[in-house]
């Protein structure tokens, strides 16, 4: 589990490697308030090949340097990671909530170097009040309010709540540890907080990147990609009528429910998500 200087700072991530030293990676980007532990259960059920899972800046192990903790910043630093560990090689993207959201950033910017996106509960769309459920347009309006800051940083009670009310089954304590560990202070915290309200209140210059996104989302059709889906919670961010948007918007998708699930889906269905991805590799030669 090596780190490796970054900038500023340093990251963080998990390595395997095959046998073959052709095969493409296959990185593996997280969301809020998460780190590369989400992927603990995942990446052995995808089976072979070179797959990486940082930890994005601020996050998990990596650094926690004195940032913003804009989209702007955590896509920059990620391009440092992969100018880094990865260089010049094409790899496959998967990627959860904001990891997500980075993975088509980086595609519609260096699109040589995107070879096909899995997506799962990942932010594809500027998200507006309209595209959320009842419950979830409240917390976004508790989020932008100054409980957003007793919630996120005074307390670790945002962070626990993810592994609690955002999935089926709430992660044991044993589980929930290494979520907590990188959190221990107010400050450390920052970087989770500053995520959540770029969700509650997108700013422009976010906004347009997602914009930029979703138009090489729509023109890329030589790039494969996948949109795994799940029900039964109140907590999803891709529901029905954003399916119904990625099948309009989403060129060359396939997308593949995998039953009930949380937001943070990896806990409730890590077999299912990496068989799928797994399968998804193999049908398009990505590995």
């Amino acid at each position: 589990m090596p780190d490796v200087t970054v900038l500023t700072s340093t990251m963080h991530f998990t390595e395997t490697r095959p046998a073959d030293p052709g095969t493409t990676p296959v990185v593996f980007l997280h969301g809020n308030p998460s780190s590369s532990h989400t992927w603990r259960n995942v990446l052995p059920v995808v089976g072979h090949g070179r797959l990486l899972a940082p930890d994005l800046i601020g996050m998990g192990r990596s650094g926690k340097p004195d940032l913003a903790y804009t989209f702007a910043d955590h896509a920059r630093y990620l391009d440092g990671w992969f100018d880094a560990v990865l260089g010049d090689e094409p790899a496959v993207l998967v990627g959860h909530d904001w990891g997500g959201a980075l993975a088509i950033d980086r595609a519609a910017r260096f699109p040589d170097s995107v070879r096909g996106t899995a997506l799962f509960e990942a932010v594809l769309r500027p998200v507006r009040p309209e595209h959320l459920s009842p419950q979830a347009r409240a917390r976004s309006e508790l989020i932008a309010s100054p409980e957003g800051e007793v919630m996120f940083l005074d307390h670790d009670t945002a962070l626990r709540q993810a592994y609690t009310f955002g999935v089926l089954t709430p992660v044991t304590d044993e589980d929930l540890a290494p979520y907590l560990a990188p959190y221990p202070s107010r400050e450390s915290r920052r970087p989770l907080l500053a995520w959540a309200r770029q969700l509650a209140e997108p700013p422009a210059e976010l906004v347009g990147r997602l914009e930029q996104a979703g138009s090489w989302l729509k023109a890329s059709g030589d790039v494969p990609k996948l949109l795994l889906t799940f029900e039964n919670s109140a907590t999803l961010l891709i529901d029905e009528r954003s399916i119904a948007w990625a099948r309009e918007h989403l060129a060359s998708v396939e997308i593949e429910g995998l039953g009930p699930a949380g937001h943070h889906a990896t806990e409730d269905r890590s077999a299912e998500i990496g068989r799928a991805v797994g399968a998804w590799l193999d049908r398009h030669a990505l590995r």
